[in-house]
């Protein structure tokens, strides 16, 4: 008997390795990679436009393509889940990890095209964000310029049931932990 696709939905704080653990967590599992920045990019960049809007956090953007953007990554992980392929789903997922409404609903979304959901925090320090996005420089985080800003994030871990990765731990390191959590007994009772 096989077991059902594993839905595991990566969040963190910008500079958390999000991107970079999703991806070793995608090549071990052989899963298929949603990633919200490059998979709504372009179409956020037209909105972006159309706002006269240079910076992704700006409220305006961000109110007006957070819903389009996560219908989207969701479409796809579903459409991936039903023909019976793991997905990683990388984004902050802010409200669903704040609000166990949400993370239910999202949840259950998934869970009906077959999904075992799991939802996995990658906790990390204030100096370490700072060190890591003043490391990357992108474009996404020019406006992370003001130093108040890493203090103006929510680092709590989520409210609803999770597994906890080290950031500060290689990107093959914390992908080796998640997979390690995720055949625990104990973890497969405390995730229900």
């Amino acid at each position: 008997m096989t077991r059902p696709p594993f839905a595991l939905l990566v969040t963190g704080a910008p500079g958390a390795g999000k991107s970079t653990v999703g991806a070793e967590l995608a090549r071990r599992l052989r899963a298929a990679l949603i990633d919200l920045d490059p998979a709504t990019e372009a179409l956020t960049q037209v909105v972006a436009g159309l706002l006269t809007v240079d910076d992704l956090d700006d409220p305006r953007l961000a109110n007006a393509t957070r819903a389009a953007r996560y219908s989207t990554i969701e479409a796809l992980a579903v459409e991936s889940l039903r023909v019976g392929t793991d997905v990683v789903l990388v984004a902050p997922f802010t409200a669903e990890r704040r609000d166990p409404a949400a993370w239910s609903a999202l949840r259950g979304r998934l869970e009906s095209a077959g999904a075992r959901v799991v939802l996995v925090w990658l906790r990390i320090t204030p100096a370490e964000i700072a060190r890591r996005v003043a490391q990357r420089g992108a474009q996404r985080d020019l406006a992370k310029g003001d130093p108040g800003w890493i203090g103006r994030l929510d680092l709590t871990a989520p409210v609803v049931p999770h597994l906890v990765a080290d950031a500060s731990l290689q990107p093959e390191q914390a992908a080796e932990s998640v997979l390690a959590q995720l055949d625990s007994p104990q973890t497969q009772r405390n995730l229900c």
